[in-house]
């Protein structure tokens, strides 16, 4: 039984691990280079749990969680309306997809929305881009909260001002650690849009098969 879970679930099970280790290692490392500063200043260091409330490890975090969030769901909803001709990443236009098929309660094993219908099923119908959205706006806040934060601490050292939400929506510091990541992952879309084109990885759904002619679009 176990076995079985594990071989279903394997390419889930193995990201969450790889997060788990990369975020563990995130923590260890950000809390000493933290804890580095605050000695130079003179300050003592914090413990584990402190610098979880810290803005240090809410902006750097949350900042790489938004960018991802934000570059899937985007790519969710760009896909329904654009192609890339000889992509395995996007849809072909020119015949009928089978994920563009209006939901049936008559088929085998439907999930319950569909089922049920009404404003459930209209809201199913896009649960993945709500989903998505709503993560990205979730980490959107956090980071900027923690980036405030991590701000305001930085200027309290130097004894000046502190900026208030209002000032610091309008800071530069802000945005440019949004674009810099927001850059990264519009340009791995593109990357993977493009390369699959002429590029081929033998067994992967995110790929054409070896033999396909390049212009062949869709997985």
């Amino acid at each position: 039984m176990m076995k079985k879970f594990i071989q279903n679930n394997s390419l889930t099970i193995v990201f969450f691990l790889m997060f788990l280790v990369t975020i563990v290692g995130q923590i260890v490392f950000g809390l000493e280079e933290y804890n580095k500063v605050r000695v130079e200043e003179k300050l003592a260091p914090v413990a584990l749990n402190q610098y979880f409330n810290s803005g240090h490890f809410l902006e750097s975090t949350f900042e790489n969680w938004e960018s991802e969030f934000l570059q899937m769901a985007l790519f969710v909803v760009c896909t329904i309306f654009l192609q890339q001709k000889g992509s395995s990443e996007s849809k072909d236009f020119s015949k009928v997809q089978e994920v563009d098929r209006e939901p049936s309660p008559k088929r085998k094993n439907v999930p319950w929305p569909v089922k049920t219908g009404g404003w459930i099923l209209s809201l199913y119908k896009h649960s993945l881009t709500i989903a998505l959205f709503l993560l990205f706006a979730i980490s959107f806040v956090i980071h900027f909260y923690g980036s405030l934060q991590d701000e305001n601490e930085q200027l309290a050292l130097k004894h000046q001002p502190l900026e208030t939400v209002w000032d610091y929506l309008a800071d530069s510091r802000f945005w440019f650690e949004s674009f810099q990541n927001w850059q990264s992952e519009f340009l791995s879309v593109f990357a993977i849009v493009l390369l699959s084109i002429w590029l081929r990885q033998k067994g992967s759904p995110q790929s054409k098969p070896v033999d396909a002619p390049n212009s062949k679009t869709g997985a």
